[in-house]
């Protein structure tokens, strides 16, 4: 049990991602949050992974880092092996060794957009760039400790504090007449600020209860946590420039749809990864809004 009066220390792993950065700002009214990034932790060395947790000895693991360069993976795939597939599983370890819980995010890309509607968390994964098959693999390690654990899979997350679609379509905008957008790649667009609440939001419950062990136990497992509905690469950056308040900064004159298979890269991506968000509604009754609306809310505070 660990129903005391003092505050639980929270470390949040991953500070200076998009996510992370959010994370700071909603979980210090659950707890003390420390809060490190490389090179204070190095994912790619599991024995200083090991050594950093046991050093903060938090009772509640955020795990908001990873390894985000989908084309670059495929010609680094032992490092990101080691950061999204085998350092999730090590805290997971350490999280169990010392009755910690932990909370840790994956992605849409686990699966292969065959489907053609939204993916529940029960179907199965068929990832198509070692980026997917290195977060899938996380998801296993962590399950195979059998601690406990909230895996939070998420869609196209975005920021306006760190690079991400939305900060390139702007980028794009600027210095590009006519700009080129895939148009058959669908998705759930997810404000990171909105994820970072949600998470604060669980969190907040298990707290609530004098006990987030028993609670993590009772609600362990994989959830989809992702904007509502579905949306183009095209459309949504039609969206992001009709939300665009620096209209005088831009030279783009034109948007045109394209195909996935006219752009030459590294990594293939799964033409259709939205993701169906009911089970983490009924469980702990949460939804995020409607992209739309959180991408102009978004866009307003840029």
């Amino acid at each position: 049990m660990d129903k005391t009066n003092a505050p639980h220390r929270i470390l949040i792993i991953g500070c200076d991602g998009q996510l992370g950065f959010e994370l700071q700002r909603t979980l210090p009214l659950l707890g003390n949050v420390i809060a490190i990034d490389f090179p204070q932790i190095d994912l790619a060395n599991l024995n200083q992974v090991r050594e950093t947790v046991q050093l903060y000895s938090p009772q509640i693991i955020v795990n908001a880092a990873a390894y985000t360069n989908v084309d670059q993976a495929e010609s680094e795939p032992d490092i990101a092996m080691k950061i999204n597939g085998l350092a999730p599983g090590v805290l997971a370890e350490e999280a169990q060794i010392s009755r910690a819980v932990m909370i840790h995010y994956s992605t849409d890309y686990v699966f292969d957009g065959e489907k053609g509607s939204a993916y529940r968390e029960e179907d199965k994964p068929n990832p198509l760039n070692i980026y997917g098959i290195s977060k899938l693999a996380g998801e296993n390690s962590i399950k195979q400790v059998d601690g406990n654990y909230l895996i939070f899979r998420t869609s196209w997350l975005y920021s306006l504090h760190t690079n991400s679609f939305v900060t390139k379509v702007l980028d794009w905008s600027r210095k590009q007449k006519v700009m080129r957008v895939v148009a058959d790649q669908v998705g759930s667009p997810t404000w990171s600020r909105m994820l970072a609440e949600a998470t604060a939001y669980v969190l907040a419950q298990a707290v609530s209860t004098g006990d987030i062990n028993t609670y993590f136990k009772t609600y362990r497992g994989l959830y989809h946590l992702a904007g509502d509905g579905e949306i183009s690469r095209y459309e949504f950056a039609k969206a992001i420039l009709e939300y665009d308040s620096k209209i005088g900064e831009r030279i783009v004159q034109e948007i045109q749809p394209a195909l996935t298979s006219e752009f030459s890269t590294p990594a293939q991506r799964p033409l259709f990864s939205a993701l169906n968000c009911d089970l983490a509604y009924s469980k702990f009754k949460i939804k995020l809004p409607p992209w739309k609306q959180t991408l102009r809310l978004a866009m307003s505070h840029a």
